[in-house]
């Protein structure tokens, strides 16, 4: 390879026209035929016409000998025949052709046995012939003119002077002695003298050819690799054997920041930055070793005013001399910058959630595995917290998913917050979430951590101008005692997240052993309620609706049943969660629509019924369809269908909810508000949403009753507002007479509850309507304690036997308890909430294995009527450490 060319003012690279290529200041100049693998091609050193040599001293003697009219001596002969011999071998000897690598000796003694050595013979023999007196010296000159003649033609490169200057002093010397031989002889080598030039010179001007062609195709490829290296996909380098850059592409300079000169001159490996390469051998290795290297990955070492980090992948082999030794290294590179961040893109969204940024399932997954797979027991200890949000389907439903994920976001922030570096948060899809907290952590300090997730993320949201509220349900396990492999502790996590979820809901609850059975329970039911969809297994029954002022029957409200045909009548409250969990509810729907217009086509004109909707229902914009067509089918007035739909199935008050309510009210149907100031009351809907009536949740009208209770002033505004809009209202669950009469006092139009009519099968409601439309309230004076839901489980003690029991709902004078069956009223037990506390409770009437009690000694309650579960030193299961838990 060619060394750099110094070039003053200005490096050039210069072509074989001589034509001048600018190079950027301070680049050198190398050659660039190593690259492209091309040979450097010599002159030969013996011509390939040298042959013509031979016959012409063959000749030389026979013209001698005629011209003397002598034969040569037999050691002339011999000499000139060896030489002649020698000479045509040229023909099949000479073809040397070298290249750099080739030693000079061996061109040296090529050049030596077929030039020298024949040339030396022949003119040894013609000398010796001539001092032996058997030639005239002149002949002999003429043969040695004519055979040197001939020879520095074929051998020499410029042919056309050795002629103007050989042949014509020979020639004159030849005339005047009036040698006739000598003149014969240069006559005759002449022309052949001529043919082997002219074969010659064509030689040279296709050699001349080749090397102008070869120049063009160095200076085209210098010229590509420019442009290459300008482009910054790739540059090239080469170093000294000391590791010192004696060549780099210029681009690269600028890529680093760094000046040109600072670069060239300095060990190579300072152009990096120490780098592990995953197992991979480190660059610093190849270089000691002198070793190739294919698609090394190296990070930059960019200049500190550069923010951008930079990764090439770079290519080496080592170089030697002519003689074997190490010269140094030489190789290219490519700018892997883009790529590397592609793969780290990539590696990102492998391993966290592109919505949120949390950790995802996978990663979760593998942060839990460490842990759990840690040698000694105690070091895997953790818990792991899975968190649902409550009703965030709605609001993915009547808002739409952006609205959805922007939620989420939020969501993701509240969560990070509240955790923080205890533990990592990730996100396991859709609105499932997972906490997991290494160490051995305290069931209070979990309790305390749940209860402030649970309080914070049911903590309002703003949304493009909405108010969103969600809640959030969790299960917590902890390892080792729920489960020693990471399968086993999510499912645990898994099942007390269902349990808490069944408990209603913005609860948190610990894995117990007794879930794995309510979970299979739970599938079961699945299963179950697939198959009462499928073979008819379902039942509507109706409720009537009496107008307050006539105290006539005006309608009934279609109410869901399912006799389970081992476990027998099923609760709505037992199993609608599982069809809202599992998709089945549309069907649902849809099928209580068709069945309600049926029987509502066998009772009187006057007569309505209203049927629920699930949000999935109001968001299906099928919807109005499915309602026309159910109408059509029973063949009854739309005026008599009454649609009711719950605050959460219109979220989002936008155009498509619009749209429905238009839709379905060009149908003709009625549409009620149903569960009025227990959801996401607002004012502002009232005033758009076309509703015929509102209906005042039980929820008002239980306690309303009770001295100090607002309840009551709660349903006069609703009743005024109702009027002020011209619309009807219904006050559900009216079950005594006091409260009855309460109701109406505060203008309600329509009355539901057992104060009138329990809930009748289709063919009860319509045995009714034929008896008369009248309507008696029937019932006690006074309702009871107001209760409330939980689920709880306690221990029963009578008189010495331990019972297992879960109390359903409580007051501040009794409870439901689930779990003993065929109890004889008047039967005493202990109930135990705690070690520390416990209640003395008479049974008073029992249904397989429901169960009520009255406690001896009431409960005590807040200033609110709420009332205390346990003591103040007592411990709660849905409360964090010295917090008094309340029922519901």
């Amino acid at each position: 390879m060619g060394k750099p060319a110094a070039v003053s003012g200005e490096n050039v690279a210069q072509g074989s026209a001589g034509s001048r290529v600018a190079l950027p200041p301070g680049q050198r100049i190398r050659d660039t035929r190593p690259l492209l693998e091309s040979r450097t091609r010599y002159d030969q050193v013996v011509s390939p016409h040298w042959w013509f040599v031979g016959p012409a001293m063959v000749l030389a003697l026979v013209f001698v000998g005629l011209g003397e009219r002598v034969l040569p001596p037999p050691a002339v002969t011999g000499l000139g025949f060896v030489a002649a011999l020698i000479a045509f071998s040229a023909r099949y000897l000479s073809r040397f052709e070298g290249d750099e690598n080739e030693p000079l000796l061996r061109r040296m003694f090529a050049a030596t046995i077929l030039v020298i050595l024949p040339m030396a013979l022949f003119g040894f023999g013609i000398s010796h012939w001539a001092s032996l007196g058997g030639i005239d010296w002149r002949a002999a000159l003429a043969a040695l003119i004519a055979v040197t003649a001939l020879g520095s033609l074929i051998q020499a490169s410029r042919r056309h002077m050795i002629l103007t200057v050989n042949v014509p002093i020979w020639t004159a010397v030849v005339m005047e002695d009036g040698n006739l031989i000598g003149a014969v002889a240069l006559l005759l080598c002449l022309p052949i003298a001529v043919f082997a030039s002219l074969k010659q010179i064509a030689i040279l001007r296709a050699k001349r050819e080749a090397s102008d062609a070869e120049a063009r195709l160095q200076r085209r490829a210098q010229e590509i690799l420019r442009g290459f290296e300008e482009t910054g996909q790739g540059w090239f380098w080469e170093t000294d054997r000391r590791g010192t850059l004696t060549y780099l592409s210029f681009p690269v300079s600028k890529t680093i920041g760094r000046k040109y000169n600072s670069l060239v001159g300095y060990p190579f490996a300072t152009l990096f930055d120490t780098t592990d390469n995953e197992g991979e051998r480190t660059l610093a290795f190849h270089l000691s070793a002198r070793s190739s290297f294919h698609d090394l990955t190296v990070r930059a070492r960019v200049s500190d005013g550069m923010d951008e980090e930079r990764w090439w992948s770079i290519t080496g082999r080592p170089m030697y001399d002519d003689f074997g030794n190490f010269a140094g290294f030489r190789g290219s590179g490519h700018d892997l910058t883009e790529k590397k961040r592609s793969q780290d893109e990539a590696s990102r969204l492998a391993q966290y959630d592109s919505l949120t940024g949390l950790a995802n399932r996978y990663n979760m997954l593998k942060t839990l595995d460490r842990l759990m797979e840690k040698p000694h027991t105690l070091s895997r200890s953790c818990a792991v917290l899975l968190l649902d949000l409550d009703r965030f389907k709605q609001v993915n439903d009547t808002m739409g998913h952006p609205v959805g994920d922007v939620l989420l976001e939020q969501v993701s922030q509240r969560l990070q917050q509240m955790v923080g570096a205890e533990g990592q948060v990730g996100r396991l899809g859709g609105d499932e979430f997972k906490v997991i907290l290494a160490g051995r952590p305290d069931r209070e300090r979990l309790a305390y951590l749940a209860h402030e997730i649970i309080a914070n993320l049911s903590q309002p949201y703003s949304i493009e101008g909405h108010r969103v509220v969600i809640g959030a349900s969790i299960g917590i396990a902890i390892a080792p005692e729920h489960g020693e492999t990471s399968d086993e502790l999510i499912r645990n996590a898994d099942l007390a997240l269902y349990a808490a979820k069944d408990g209603g809901r913005g609860r948190y609850h610990f894995f117990a052993d007794d879930l794995h059975s309510q979970a299979e329970e739970r599938r079961q039911l699945e299963q179950d309620l697939r198959d009462a969809i499928h073979n008819g297994g379902l039942e509507l029954h109706y409720q009537p609706v009496v107008e307050t002022a006539t105290e006539e029957i005006t309608g009934f409200e279609a109410l869901l049943r399912w006799n389970h045909p081992e476990k027998g009548p099923l609760s709505p409250t037992k199993f609608v969660e599982v069809a809202e969990d599992t998709g089945l509810i549309s069907a649902i729907g849809e099928w209580a629509l068709r069945t309600a217009c049926h029987d509502l086509a066998r009772w009187p004109e006057k007569i309505r019924v209203a049927v629920n909707v699930s949000p999935l229902q109001f968001a299906n914009p099928q919807l109005p369809a499915i309602v026309t067509n159910a109408i059509a089918r029973a063949g009854v007035a739309p005026g008599r269908l009454e649609l009711e739909i719950t605050e959460s199935a219109f979220l989002n008050d936008d155009e498509e909810t619009g749209a429905m309510f238009a839709a379905l009210k060009r149908v003709g149907v009625r549409l009620a508000l149903d569960d009025f100031g227990t959801g996401y009351s607002s004012l502002g809907y009232l005033k758009k949403a076309p509703f015929d009536k509102i209906k005042i949740d039980q929820s008002f009208v239980r306690g309303a009753t009770q001295p100090g209770s607002r309840n009551g002033a709660i349903i006069a505004s609703i009743t005024s507002l109702a009027q002020s809009l011209g619309m009807d209202t219904t006050a559900e669950g009216v079950e005594t007479l006091d409260e009855l009469e309460l109701v109406r006092q505060h203008g309600c139009s329509h009355i539901q509850g057992f104060i009138y009519e329990q809930v009748l099968t289709a063919q009860d409601a319509t045995e009714r309507l034929n008896m008369g439309l009248k309507a008696v309230p029937r019932g006690p004076r006074c309702t009871r304690a107001a209760r409330r839901k939980m689920l709880r489980k306690v221990v029963l003690d009578h008189e010495g036997q331990l019972y297992s029991g879960t109390i359903r709902n409580i007051s501040y004078t009794g409870a439901l308890v689930q779990g003993l069956w065929n109890v004889p009223p008047e039967t005493v037990f202990s109930i135990s909430f705690s070690d520390s506390h416990q209640v003395i409770a008479t049974c008073r009437w029992c249904d397989d294995d429901m169960m009520g009690v009255e406690f001896t000694v009431p409960l005590e309650r807040d200033m609110d009527g709420n009332v205390f579960v346990i003591g103040a030193r007592g411990r709660s299961d849905h409360g964090p450490a010295g917090m008094l838990s309340k029922a519901g």
